[in-house]
């Protein structure tokens, strides 16, 4: 797709794609197969915290600068008691830190958070119209690479968050420089946070569903969307707890892994419809003539054969979907 295409939404106004997006949310059932995900989310979070705090056991202790740092950001991001839950699993960890528990949440962490980002996999292709072509151990690598570089941008986006401030700080001071230049550096951090986020959806959206010969994009209407609907959603949802926290009268002591598991719907949710709104826009660019851009069922530009205008369907699901004429010759 013409990297114009997708800033012109494909040709569509604003309540075309609107509309077009909200057919294929209920069709694709993205509320259903978010549901899903969160179950994949909910197993790959707590072996990557086992790595991530068994690593840095000896600094995380509790009292710690590092360690107050940390959970006064999640407390910030993670909804309800949520934070709670991840500060007493942290503790448990940090009290049986070691070397064959490193390599053991090594090597579970990899396997755990790549079933994740698989699953994600899959329910790409479905909001794409398209099927899986790629050998397990190809869908398995692009997922541990994925994970690599999802994590990567993730947290060079945090550490800016958490410790951008006194690093700027610390710059001051150590080189006699102004307080507009600390100012402005902690002003500066955001935008470069956010880019990093945007980073990761960018990656997620390129090399997660299977489809071939597009074009790379640093930013997409649909990661946008995708990122402001999950930082929102988010803040709203611990907004809703903090004032009407029901879930652990409901739950006793399974409040907090059920509030966890809410925000992870969220989080799959925000992911999928930032890429519908991709998806509608690629087949609405093709639909105009775009010849770089793809129709319904394509997995790279020009690949379904037409048949009396229309495009073949891949598979039963999008019979009904597959129905959009190509521009005449």
């Amino acid at each position: 797709m013409a990297a114009d295409s997708a800033w012109r939404l494909g040709g569509l106004s604003a309540k075309e794609l609107g509309q077009r997006v909200w057919r294929e949310f209920n069709q694709d059932e993205i509320l259903d197969r978010s549901a899903a995900l969160s179950y994949y989310f909910l197993g790959a979070i707590f072996p990557l915290l086992l790595i991530l705090f068994s690593i840095l056991g000896l600094l995380a202790t509790p009292g710690s600068q590092i360690r107050e740092t940390i959970m006064r950001y999640a407390n910030v991001v993670l909804p309800g008691s949520a934070s709670g839950l991840i500060q007493q699993t942290l503790d448990q960890i940090m009290n049986a830190s070691g070397g064959g528990k490193i390599s053991f949440g090594i090597l579970l962490s990899i396997w755990s958070a790549s079933a994740g980002v698989v699953a994600v996999m899959s329910a790409l292709n479905v909001v794409y119209d398209v099927r899986e072509s790629r050998n397990y151990l190809r869908v398995r690598a692009t997922a541990i690479g994925l994970m690599l570089g999802m994590s990567i941008c993730i947290l060079l986006g945090s550490a800016l968050a958490l410790f951008g401030g006194s690093f700027a700080e610390w710059l001051g001071n150590r080189f006699a420089l102004s307080t507009a230049f600390v100012v402005g550096w902690k002003i500066l951090q955001w935008p470069i946070v956010a880019a990093a986020l945007l980073m990761a959806f960018a990656l997620l959206y390129y090399y997660g569903p299977n489809i071939r010969d597009q074009r790379w994009e640093w930013v997409t209407p649909g990661s946008i969307l995708g990122l402001a609907l999950w930082l929102g959603t988010s803040l709203l949802f611990k907004l809703y707890l903090h004032y009407f926290n029901s879930y652990s009268a409901t739950y006793g002591s399974l409040g907090a892994v059920i509030i966890l598991l809410l925000w992870f719907y969220v989080t799959g949710i925000s992911l999928l419809l930032g890429a519908e709104v991709n998806s509608e826009i690629e087949h609405a660019a093709a639909q105009h003539g775009d010849q770089d851009a793809k129709y319904r069922g394509e997995v790279a530009p020009g690949e379904a054969k037409p048949r009396e205008g229309l495009v073949q369907p891949t598979h039963p699901e999008m019979k009904e979907k597959l129905k959009e004429k190509r521009p005449a010759a």
